[in-house]
């Protein structure tokens, strides 16, 4: 065994066999409950780990109330808690600022480029050029931390601390945005106004069981937009956590420059990709009346400008392009929420409950926290007030104290207090040792009580609590609340854009060609046309005027009916070949069109004339399917051969002609409609000595000089053609 089948030997020993499902537990999933717990997933804060220790490094550098820093000194100083890159944590920070307008309250005051969250090219500027601050609400976010509200731990190396949880006394977790991605699951948190959110959660401590649809309305997003209210999806979402609801721009329309201005877009798009799908549009002609698309977006904010013909309507082409692009969109709420490190699925319902417990918690903390700061400074007072019977006696203790280790157990023990009240007195300056410095510092003695009792109180009653939230959230709405800024509409008042209603409807002219092309051709472009182009030996079999949302039935000899929508014929022009039905419509080898009518409501009736001189009328409505299929079978009768086929709008006159140069005229009010589309037909030319059905036209295409004389009740075998209609080139033709 040479020495490189050795190496592969020991490395073969040095592995242990397990089942791939335990090796997924042991090392994958902590992986994933590293990102659920520690990155992606916001908790009942509002908050990811990765906002809670810039904000915290950010209000111990004092940027609560001082002068704006560098970006880069923040980036720097809060990767003492966060071990990410300096970009991961200036991208955070990004985000929070009032510069990105990605928040409806940003939590960071900022200064500089941060780019724009409704620009998917606006990059932010580097961090040494940008400055930051904490914003004014931010306050709320950090109220009484340092009164031990909420827990703290140690940081990555431990050498600091931090706090789990922000003491937020708002419900910042539904008044601004929050997306993440983890492993298996996600968050996506819709914002909501700061004003309805406080009212809401008033309203809900008041009462369990208020309708919160009275007070928080609809989310509202920092980019505005106009919100699609439905009511039942609303609550819905209020209720589970899930749900969605729609999104659109909103704009104005500049009649003087013929030109729509959308200054107002969707919280979950980019102007960018607003107009290369716009773009798309205009290139495609999918919307004929726009003309151009450009950004002019400036310093006072976003604007799309859509340029449009003058007679054009700007309302429906914005109905069309809300349709047709992320003007209107939805967003998808996925309340996805850290709650004691576990991730729940919420609705605001539940949100509120778990926020209100947390609050609550924050509440109680602070007010233990205030008893033990009181308790200890009544301690001390009351201890200073026993020296107040006797201060000569205090004096002379000091005094006759051989050794400054005997002052603190003689005033004890002359006094009968403790070694927290006589280091207290001892401490006191000799100035302050009269009897009105002590009065003053005394007669707070009745007032700590009160206010000690009063915090117990609080510590020991919900209600009292309770109330103390509704204060401070009824306070934050009036400090910082502001009007809504994305638009409520009901979703019953807006216009339903239907595929219908976003086809171009224009004239156009359908030319189709023995060799079976089909061209559809504007009359607008068909009027400066030259000679349609053709291959050789192809000529027009059949060409007239129809609308480019009109169906089209293709017939063809196989008895089969295809059928298609006009506008999914490309426009074509006069030099051009047109396009080949066979490979369109996947028809067989031996299979051509030999008829086609278009329709808009399927009214009239086609007729179908065969060689046994039967002809069918069959409705036209007997073609229309509500399965839009494309392709019919036994669109007419096989038993005996088609001669020839038409549509009527109404019943009119008809001429038929037989082998033997006999022509019938009769009107089609005389055949009774067959409903089925492979009927027979009736009767109407009788043969004679095996005579056949040869030609069938409208009698107004037949220039007859007496058509009278041709005119029978059918059936009937009809008249010989008289000498001068032989020579009548037409008829001859209608012969053949």
């Amino acid at each position: 065994m040479n020495e490189r089948e050795g190496e592969l030997k020991d490395m073969h020993n040095n592995y242990t066999e397990q089942p791939i499902v335990h090796t997924l537990k042991k090392n994958y999933m902590p992986y994933a409950m590293s990102v659920i717990v520690s990155r992606a997933i916001p908790e009942i804060d509002g908050l990811k780990p990765s906002h809670r220790k810039l904000l915290y490094t950010m209000y111990k550098m004092g940027l609560l109330k001082g002068n704006k820093t560098k970006s880069a000194n923040v980036v720097g100083q809060t990767m003492k808690l966060n071990p990410h890159g300096d970009m991961a944590i200036y991208e955070t920070m990004v985000r929070l600022t009032t510069g990105n307008m990605a928040l409806l309250h940003p939590l960071i005051e900022s200064k500089g480029n941060f780019g724009r969250c409704y620009s998917r090219d606006m990059k932010f500027a580097a961090p040494r050029y940008t400055e930051a601050k904490l914003a004014d609400i931010s306050e709320t976010l950090f109220r009484d931390i340092d009164k031990e509200t909420v827990d703290f731990t140690d940081n990555y190396d431990g050498t600091m601390k931090e706090p789990v949880l922000l003491p937020a006394a708002f419900p910042n977790i539904l008044v601004n945005p929050n997306q993440g991605i983890a492993v298996g699951m996600a968050s996506n948190i819709c914002s909501f106004n700061l004003r309805e959110v406080c009212e809401a959660t008033i309203a809900y401590i008041q009462n369990d069981h208020v309708d919160l649809l009275d007070y928080l309305k609809a989310p509202d997003f920092s980019t505005g937009g106009q919100i699609l209210v439905n009511p039942e999806e609303l609550s819905k979402i209020y209720k589970t956590g899930r749900g969605s609801f729609k999104i659109r721009a909103r704009y104005r329309y500049d009649r003087k420059n013929s030109c729509i201005e959308v200054y107002e877009i969707p919280y979950t798009t980019t102007s960018e990709s607003i107009i290369e799908s716009i773009a798309g549009i205009i290139k495609s002609g999918k919307i004929k009346d726009i003309t151009d698309v450009r950004d002019e977006t400036d310093l006072d904010g976003l604007t799309i400008a859509i340029d449009i013909k003058r007679n054009a309507d700007p309302d429906e082409i914005m109905n069309k392009l809300f349709r047709l692009t992320t003007l209107q969109d939805s967003f998808s709420c996925n309340f996805n929420i850290l709650v004691d490190q576990k991730p729940m699925v919420l609705g605001v319902y539940e949100i509120l409950d778990h926020w209100i417990q947390f609050r609550m918690n924050c509440i109680r903390r602070r007010s233990q926290f205030d008893i033990g700061r009181k308790s200890q400074r009544l301690h001390l007072l009351t201890g200073l007030s026993k020296i107040l019977l006797d201060i000569d006696k205090a004096i002379a203790i000091i005094r006759n104290s051989e050794k400054d280790a005997q002052v603190i157990p003689n005033l004890m023990k002359g006094f009968n207090i403790d070694k927290d009240q006589a280091e207290f007195i001892a401490e006191i300056k000799l100035r302050n040792l009269n009897r009105e410095y002590i009065l003053r510092q005394t007669s707070d003695i009745e007032k700590l009580k009160k206010e000690i009792e009063d915090l117990k109180n609080i510590v020991a009653r919900d209600e009292r609590v309770l109330a103390i939230i509704c204060e401070e959230l009824s306070d934050i709405s009036k400090t910082y609340g502001v009007d809504r800024r994305s638009k409520i509409i009901d979703e019953d008042e807006v216009e339903h854009i239907t595929e219908e209603k976003l086809i171009e409807d224009y004239n156009v002219r359908l030319f189709l060609t023995r060799e079976g092309y089909i061209k559809k051709i504007p009359l607008v472009s068909l009027r400066s046309s030259g000679e349609q182009k053709l291959k050789e030996e192809d000529a027009i079999m059949m060409e007239f005027e129809t609308r480019n949302k009109a169906e089209l039935l293709l017939f063809s000899n196989k008895a089969v009916v295809y059928k298609m929508k006009v506008h999914e014929l490309p426009d074509s022009k006069a030099s051009m070949l047109g396009d080949y039905l066979p490979n369109i419509l996947d028809m067989e080898s031996d299979e051509r069109i030999i008829y086609m009518h278009a329709t808009d409501d399927f009214a009239g009736h086609m007729l179908f004339a065969f060689e046994n001189g039967k002809v069918a009328k069959i409705p036209l409505a007997s073609y229309a399917t509500k399965l839009n299929r494309k392709k019919l079978t036994k669109a007419y009768s096989q038993i005996s051969m088609l001669v020839s086929m038409h549509y009527i709008a109404e019943d009119q006159d008809f001429a038929a002609l037989s082998s033997i140069d006999k022509l019938l005229v009769f009107n089609t009010s005389g055949i009774n409609p067959k409903a089925t589309r492979d009927s027979q037909g009736v009767q109407v030319l009788r043969s004679k000595k095996g005579s056949t059905l040869v030609g069938f036209k409208p009698l107004s295409e037949l220039d007859l000089k007496d058509p009278e004389y041709y005119r029978a009740k059918v059936p009937a075998i009809g008249y010989y053609l008289r000498d001068e209609d032989k020579e009548n080139e037409q008829v001859s033709l209608f012969g053949i």
